[in-house]
């Protein structure tokens, strides 16, 4: 086991967080990794961070990073940090969910993996998650219900309107099983891009848990002000508390 990793209190089963934090962000039109660029007075995985610090009912959270990434040893000593991070998304969760393993959990431990750049998470809608999934026999994801019309493009141009009333946009967290996880990523390999569809490709079918239309992913520059301007109101309304 490696220094500083948590120790097990108990046998019964535990609730663990993953961030995978080793992306480029490349979309972002920013120079260095989105998820450190500041936003409402500081680096955005912090926003994250600190929305995960809020449920009591976690073990641990653990971030994955690229190797060399040294920002946490200078921003906070004390985040469980794995620099196993891989060439994509499910590499990454997939080391990170060994590195778990690695410290002590087990593989019929609940894991929620949420993407570092999806800022506005809240305490409140993580329990939401775990709440609605704990007592499931597959596990779910946060989702919004599509909102808007959803079109077919060819060429530049409208081929159909597609019937919306069944679509789902997939946000995170996303909690699984990890031994589950794991085999699923395994199986599945890297061209999935979230762990619903791993899980998915397994036979299995996720729960759908009501998300909010705020905890969208920051990727392309327009999104950091948008984020910035929630932040910012959510600071001043608990002020106003």
């Amino acid at each position: 086991m490696p220094p500083n990793a948590p120790e097990l209190s108990s046998p019964s089963t535990r609730f663990w967080a993953v961030i995978p934090c080793a992306g480029s962000g490349s979309r972002a039109g920013q120079e260095g990794p989105k998820q450190y660029q500041t936003v409402a007075g500081r680096p955005m995985v912090l926003h994250t961070l600190a929305a995960f610090d809020g449920v009591q009912r976690l073990a641990a959270t653990l971030v994955v990073v690229a190797a060399g990434d040294d920002f946490f040893a200078a921003a906070d000593p004390a985040v469980m940090v794995a620099a196993c991070g891989g060439a994509t998304r499910a590499q990454s969760v997939f080391n990170g969910l060994q590195a778990l393993r690695d410290r002590g959990a087990d593989t019929n431990d609940w894991v929620l993996v949420h993407d570092a750049a999806r800022c506005l998470i809240e305490s409140a809608q993580i329990d939401a998650l775990i709440d609605a999934c704990q007592h499931d026999a597959v596990g779910g994801l946060l989702a919004l219900q599509l909102p808007d019309t959803l079109k077919r493009a060819h060429a530049g141009r409208v081929a159909q309107t597609l019937e919306r009333a069944d679509k789902w946009l997939a946000q995170t967290p996303q909690m699984f099983r990890l031994g589950a996880l794991m085999d699923a990523l395994r199986q599945a390999g890297d061209a999935v891009t979230d762990e619903s569809s791993a899980i998915e490709h397994s036979g299995q079918c996720p729960l759908l848990v009501e998300g909010s239309a705020q905890n969208f992913k920051v990727t392309y520059p327009q999104d950091f002000a948008l984020a910035q301007a929630i932040l910012q109101a959510r600071a001043s309304a608990a002020q106003r508390k």
